[in-house]
């Protein structure tokens, strides 16, 4: 888990690593398998889990889903806030134009 500029929300949040959002993604996909319970308890576990890892409660399931290190791309060297993607060339958050390329 890392703090990170998440461009999605305007903030900075706890991002999860690959193993910690392999689990969290499954506690997602289980939400949407539990039936006869509304939103909020059928995402209680992940939004536990979210919560016990970070120390952040988020109250939005599909938030922390786009709360994964990987889907970022490198920080700015300018400003610091991670790229959108890999993939980036400019960044959004001030316009700066990566030295080295994607």
């Amino acid at each position: 888990m890392e703090i990170k500029y998440c461009w999605r929300c305007n903030i900075e949040v706890p991002m999860l690593d690959r193993d910690e959002f392999e689990i969290a993604s499954a506690l997602y996909s289980e939400g949407f398998k539990t039936v006869n319970k509304d939103r909020e308890q059928r995402f209680k576990a992940l939004l536990d889990y979210y919560t016990k890892l970070t120390g952040y409660k988020e109250t939005e399931p599909s938030a922390i889903m786009h709360h994964a290190i990987e889907q970022f791309g490198s920080d700015c060297e300018q400003c610091g806030k991670p790229s959108r993607t890999s993939e980036a060339k400019l960044c959004a958050a001030c316009g700066n134009r990566r030295a080295d390329g994607p």
